[in-house]
């Protein structure tokens, strides 16, 4: 097969799978509520602004297709990750439109290859580019942006065989800015597609993007966990959904723990696991020296102690 003369075509068309690359997502998209967390279609719109009035989200669904969902965004997880391997190897290009194989992609997010599964990538990617968000984010102030995650995405097709070749996805220009901007992505654990759960998936974010890589972790109300994920279920609901997430404690990377804040509310405390160990080790070394500083007390005393009887003993003998 001769190489395209184009450099661009030939630049585009190889992506690495995900497993070539480290697991990379948006900063920005992380801490606040970007995407539906439920399969069924969404079509209430997500409405957030932070409590110093200073950052706001709103999402809105295309009735016939509905919202994004937050395993749509695993597809932006690829193209982060993918864009981020190409800015390191310290090329300047960087594409907007990436292409690959359907089945390229599918494998990279950790999907099946069958039927159904090109069916559902197909309605992710009209959802990405159906839905629109406006946020203040990376806005001028007074001034939101508006724009959907998506630009465009299209089937490339053989000329002679007209059988599918590629993918060509395009990035909006506020998805492509905040990936190649220095600093504004950070890495994931791959066990996060692993994650069946949409609410899981989100507070794993939360705490990835907030707890880092913190030795006394990170404490978060519960009301605000419900703000931050973006969850159309009542309070009530939302901390029995908590309560169960913690007492399984099985997210990537993150010890979970209940705990009140200084409000008096429940508040949730991530850890991250290499801190708690790194804790407990210490803990343990300072036990030992404790130890080791009561016995030699102890030696001591029993010089001084045998010091003090050894001449009253001289003097019985006497």
């Amino acid at each position: 097969m001769t190489a395209p003369k184009d450099r661009n075509n030939q630049f585009d068309l190889f992506i690495p799978l995900m497993r070539d690359v480290a697991l990379k997502d948006q900063r920005e998209t992380m801490e606040r509520p970007f995407f539906s967390l439920q399969k069924r279609k969404r079509l209430k719109p997500i409405e957030y602004r932070s409590g110093d009035g200073e950052v706001a989200v709103k999402v809105e669904a295309v009735p016939a297709y509905g919202m994004a969902t937050i395993w749509d965004a695993d597809i932006l997880i690829w193209a982060a990750s993918a864009l981020n391997r190409i800015k390191a190897e310290g090329r300047n290009d960087v594409p907007r439109s990436l292409k690959v194989t359907a089945y390229d992609l599918l494998r990279s997010i950790q999907r099946d290859t069958g039927g159904k599964d090109y069916n559902d990538l197909k309605a992710a990617l009209d959802r990405l580019q159906t839905t629109t968000i406006s946020t203040s984010i990376r806005a001028k102030k007074g001034r939101d942006r508006r724009f959907s995650w998506l630009d465009s995405w299209e089937v490339e097709v053989d000329p002679v065989t007209e059988k599918p070749i590629a993918l060509k996805i395009t990035l909006s220009d506020w998805v492509y800015e905040g990936i190649i901007n220095e600093k504004s992505v950070l890495t994931m654990h791959p066990d996060y597609f692993h994650l069946s759960g949409g609410l899981e998936r989100a507070i794993y974010r939360i705490a990835r993007k907030h707890a880092g890589d913190q030795d006394e972790g990170w404490t978060c109300r519960v009301s605000l966990l419900h703000e931050k994920t973006g969850s159309d279920s009542v309070p009530k609901e939302f901390n029995r959904m908590m309560r169960k997430i913690v007492e399984a404690n099985e997210l990537p990377e993150y010890d979970l723990s209940y705990v009140t804040a200084g409000d008096g509310s429940p508040a949730v405390r991530f850890i991250r696991r290499s801190a708690v160990e790194r804790v407990q080790i210490q803990a343990e070394l300072e036990a030992e020296d404790a130890t080791r500083r009561r016995r030699e007390r102890e030696d001591r005393r029993a010089d001084e102690v045998d010091g003090l009887l050894d001449p009253w003993a001289k003097r019985r003998v006497t």
